[in-house]
């Protein structure tokens, strides 16, 4: 190991262009703080898991308290190797557990004007896949943002000022779909935990599916730089994604491809195919995400 540089430098075993990587200062852009919170309901602060340096080497995402309060449940997917058993346990689970079946046990009365428990979580993802603007869309993007901690980007119109009109109006029907509903943000929980227990059952070496997302106004997303031929860009906190390219043209003018981490992913449509007839879509928590053309 020499004791002093060739310039006179500090003490390097290296030639100071070999210590350099080549990267430019916005090559690993980290999550922007008016795209996060400083508290969230998992393990990982959403600098973190919102970050590109996640996408690129992610870690198990864990929701507090869901493991545990639903372990029998888990305990019984354990001993299960059918995939259309476990399937049908979970839908037995979910219609048991938040009286699904039985309103009325939840407060549902046929007296009152609104209707207990109208939303549940598969009406929220039917309604997210017709239009993720909705109200479906929202309570989504309101459920991501208290569990993850990613602020919301778009909500039928850019959200850049967090007292301006889209702001104001993501609000509202956040709050309208939220009403007088069952535990849904719960059912939410249950969900995402459900799928990241099947992900890692049915592929258990898998840590990214290449995904496509078609696009309009490609110009228009926050750009935060370039990394190996990707841009580096800031998602909405919740995405669309599909396994084929020409699905995604359906939806966009413009496609691109990601790699998007298995831990980052809420829900996979093709794991309940039967009650989300026609869709194959991925739903996936946004963050920072580099992404190349896929034409």
């Amino acid at each position: 190991m020499s004791t002093s540089g060739d310039d006179g430098g500090a003490a390097c075993d290296k030639a100071r262009l070999q210590c350099r990587d080549g990267d430019k200062a916005c090559d690993n852009p980290t999550l922007p703080s008016w795209a996060r919170l400083s508290i969230n309901r998992c393990n990982l602060p959403a600098v973190i898991l919102g970050s590109y340096t996640y996408q690129q080497h992610p870690s198990p995402l864990v929701l507090d308290g869901v493991l545990e309060l639903h372990c029998d449940f888990f305990a019984l997917l354990d001993a299960e190797a059918s995939e259309a058993v476990r399937l049908q346990l979970f839908y037995d689970y979910m219609s048991v557990s938040f009286r699904l079946d039985a309103l009325e046990d939840a407060g549902y009365s046929a007296s009152i004007s609104r209707k207990r428990g109208r939303l549940n979580y598969l009406k929220l993802i039917r309604g997210w896949h017709f239009n993720s603007d909705s109200v479906e869309g929202a309570v989504l993007k309101a459920w991501v943002e208290s569990r993850f901690g990613l602020l919301p980007r778009h909500h039928r119109a850019p959200i850049r000022d967090f007292s301006g009109e889209a702001y104001r109006l993501y609000l509202e029907q956040r709050a309208a779909g939220l009403y007088n509903t069952n535990a849904l943000e719960a059912q939410l929980d249950l969900v995402y935990t459900w799928t990241q227990y099947e992900l890692k059952r049915r592929y258990p070496d898998t840590t990214h599916f290449t995904l496509y997302r078609g696009l309009n106004r490609w110009e228009a997303h926050e750009m935060l730089g370039e990394h190996q031929s990707q841009s580096l860009v800031l998602l909405n906190n919740v995405n669309s994604f599909t396994f084929e390219r020409e699905r995604a043209e359906e939806f966009g003018d413009s496609v691109v491809r990601t790699k998007v981490p298995l831990p980052r992913i809420f829900c996979l449509a093709r794991f309940m195919a039967e009650r989300l007839q026609g869709e194959d879509e991925v739903l996936a928590v946004g963050g920072v995400y580099g992404v190349g053309s896929a034409r």
